[in-house]
């Protein structure tokens, strides 16, 4: 009978240092290939071509008061203190990044930090105005046959 060949713990060390050492690195944001930096450089105007058609028409019909005031807190705040807002309709612009605002979504302030892929989006999208449906037994108004189902 052959004898299984057995490897002591050299063996698998040297195994262990000839695989490819894979170096995960992560990937520095780009918008349309500008750097979050360049981005918060630019000014609106220049930003608006970089946006999507919906976002740019937005931009290029003016800001409303709201907008316009939402804007100028931002630039004033430090980017920890939280802003609130009921303006769902701004688009995210690269000053926004770091920020926290509080985006109204109906009946409470939701928390939103802005981060650098939320750029060309609405405020709107990131703070959701409708809750998950949480199902439970029937209830009032049930029809006749349900009222009897089983509880398991």
């Amino acid at each position: 009978m052959a004898s299984k060949k057995t490897f002591g713990s050299s063996a698998r060390s040297r195994r262990k240092s000839r695989r490819k050492k894979i170096e995960v690195r992560k990937a520095e944001f780009k918008y349309r290939g500008f750097s979050l930096e360049e981005l918060q450089k630019l000014s609106i105007e220049e930003f608006m071509p970089l946006l999507p058609s919906r976002m740019r028409r937005t931009l290029k019909r003016g800001l409303t008061k709201t907008q316009d005031k939402l804007l100028n807190d931002i630039k004033k705040a430090t980017p920890g203190d939280p802003i609130k807002t009921h303006c769902r309709n701004m688009v995210i612009l690269p000053e926004f990044v770091g920020h926290r605002l509080d985006v109204h979504s109906g009946n409470e302030f939701q928390r939103v930090e802005i981060q650098p892929n939320m750029i060309g989006h609405y405020l709107g999208e990131f703070a959701l105005t409708r809750k998950k449906v949480k199902h439970t037994g029937p209830g009032v108004g049930a029809t006749r046959s349900s009222k009897f189902m089983p509880l398991k």
